[in-house]
C-alpha cells in the first residue's frame, strides 16, 4: 500500500470531480492559486472545442453525445500541474477515469443532497448529462456510488466553505 500513495504523490495534478453545485471549478481555481498550479475546467474545453453550450449540445442532440463528446475531449488531456475540474457525468466513461487517474489524483468534492438541491436551481437547463425522465436524487444516487468507486480522497463540503475545501485538499 504505501507504493500506491507514494505513485499517488508523484502525479503531477488533481482531478476533481463531483455532482454539479458542489463547488468543482470554484474550489479548483482557488486550489490551483493555492498550490501554484494552472487551472483547466473540461466543461469549458468541450464549449469551446464545440463553440456550443452544454444545454445546447444535450438540446440537439441528447445527454449521451454530451457524454462522449466529454470523453473524446478527457483522452486528449496531456498536461502536468494542474488542477483539472471536470463535468459530473465524467464518471461515467471508464476511459476516463483510468486516463484521468494515469495522469492525478482523483479527489471527490462530495456533498449531501439536500445541499446539492439547494445550490442547483437550474436542473433542467443546467447541462446535466442525464436521461430525461431522471430525476435529480435518482441522478446523485447512481453517481455517487461511481464516485466513490474511483476517488484517491474524498471531501465533505457540507459544512466548510469552499476555501476550506480547498485547504484540506491541499494539506492532503
Amino acid at each position: 500500500m504505501p507504493l500506491l500513495n507514494e505513485e499517488k504523490r508523484l502525479k503531477k495534478n488533481l482531478t476533481l470531480i463531483g455532482m454539479p453545485g458542489v463547488g468543482k471549478s470554484t474550489v479548483g481555481i482557488i486550489l490551483a492559486k493555492i498550490l501554484g498550479l494552472s487551472f483547466m475546467d473540461t466543461d469549458i474545453l468541450i464549449q469551446i472545442n464545440n463553440q456550443k453550450t452544454l444545454q445546447e449540445i444535450i438540446d440537439e442532440s441528447d445527454y449521451l453525445n454530451l457524454r462522449a463528446l466529454e470523453e473524446e475531449e478527457i483522452l486528449k488531456i496531456n498536461i502536468e500541474n494542474h488542477v483539472i475540474s471536470t463535468g459530473g457525468s465524467v464518471v461515467y466513461s471508464p476511459l476516463s477515469m483510468e486516463h484521468l487517474s494515469a495522469l492525478s489524483t482523483i479527489v471527490h468534492l462530495d456533498a449531501g443532497f439536500e445541499t446539492i438541491e439547494k445550490r442547483i436551481n437550474n436542473f433542467e437547463t443546467r447541462g446535466i448529462a442525464k436521461d430525461k425522465d431522471q430525476t435529480f436524487r435518482q441522478l446523485y444516487e447512481e453517481r455517487q456510488l461511481l464516485y466513490r468507486k474511483y476517488a484517491d480522497i474524498s471531501v465533505n463540503t457540507d459544512r466548510i466553505t469552499q476555501d476550506e475545501v480547498a485547504m484540506e485538499i491541499a494539506k492532503n
